[in-house]
């Protein structure tokens, strides 16, 4: 995708853990998920059971957001991403290759794939804060239409 920087990318392939926010009937819920980050569709990639909360949820109301973040005390290293984008389940040759990345970078997984459903976030915007590059510096990337 034009314009996906790559710290972020850096950044999100480096780390395997989302917050997960969904919201339906008025109420949030936000849960955590292991993660593969598929750069080149600008996605997320994850597994969980059809009747998690996060998942009957994000059926009922596909706009999802979250955050990946680097748990640091020291201010000028904080770094970390927020992003929205769209639920959806993986099926056919998207499933196969999700698959297929998904137990490359966790292989322990193995065992319980096959009763999980796989899952994407397409991503719409995602934002980085790095103070690395000067406090409160952000680095934003906006899906084109």
């Amino acid at each position: 995708m034009e314009g996906l920087n790559e710290r972020i990318v850096r950044f999100l392939k480096k780390h395997h853990i989302l917050t997960l926010a969904t919201c339906a009937e008025g109420q949030p819920w936000c849960c955590t998920c292991f993660y593969v980050f598929d750069d080149e569709n600008v996605r997320f990639i994850f597994t969980s059971d059809k009747e998690t909360r996060h998942i009957t949820e994000g059926l009922k109301n596909t706009a999802v957001a979250g955050t990946i973040a680097l748990e640091t005390r020291i201010i000028g290293k904080l770094r970390g991403v927020q992003f929205t984008g769209t639920l959806t389940e993986m099926s056919g040759n998207d499933y196969d290759a999700a698959r297929k990345t998904y137990l490359k970078r966790f292989p322990y997984a193995a065992p319980f794939i096959g009763s999980t459903a796989i899952w994407s976030i397409d991503v719409t915007l995602l934002k980085m804060t790095d103070n690395r590059l000067g406090f409160g510096k952000k680095i934003f990337w906006y899906k084109s239409t």
